[in-house]
């Protein structure tokens, strides 16, 4: 669908960016974050929250922050999840207060957002805090009855170096999150 939005008007810059969030999720991050770039230079005022994700993926951290920061001060109406991808953008840069800080934003918008307590107990398990891992860990089980590290290593996460993703499965353990 989203590359028939791109043929049906190669010259909107949202069917470039459904195109661009669409590819990141499939793990083609540079064209992922190509068709973001296509969407900003057909409209330079073009924001995006979702641009965080295919950055985020890409291991594009800190342009990922500066993507964030720029659409939520530009949309004070701004989704619940762009915070969510700006703590996601500071955990892979090993900003674990910052990342705290805008998960925490989203929990308190969207409690039942099971994503946020996931990385809500990544983050403080990097930090130490055992009890709030777990805390938040026991949240995403409540959510999720069903979760596994296994099964979120085959859906959800899409980074495009395995180190990336090999310590966030790291921080789930240490979170006490099951593995199977």
């Amino acid at each position: 669908m989203a590359n028939k939005a791109v043929q049906l008007n190669p010259n909107l810059p949202q069917a470039h960016a459904s195109l661009g969030v669409v590819l990141a999720w499939k793990r083609q991050h540079e064209a992922g974050v190509a068709e973001f770039e296509k969407a900003v230079a057909l409209n330079p005022n073009f924001t995006d929250w979702r641009m965080a994700i295919a950055l985020v993926y890409a291991g594009q951290g800190e342009r990922a922050v500066e993507v964030l920061k720029s659409h939520m001060r530009l949309d004070p109406f701004y989704v619940p999840l762009a915070p969510h991808w700006l703590g996601l953008a500071h955990y892979t840069l090993g900003q674990y207060p910052e990342a705290l800080a805008a998960l925490g934003e989203c929990a308190l918008r969207a409690p039942n957002y099971g994503a946020v307590h996931l990385w809500l107990a990544v983050t403080h398990a990097r930090m130490g805090q055992t009890d709030a891992a777990r805390a938040e860990a026991d949240k995403v089980l409540a959510l999720d009855p069903g979760f596994t590290i296994e099964r979120v290593a085959k859906s959800t996460i899409a980074f495009k170096y395995k180190e990336a993703e090999e310590d966030c499965f790291e921080a789930m353990r240490l979170a006490g999150l099951p593995e199977r």
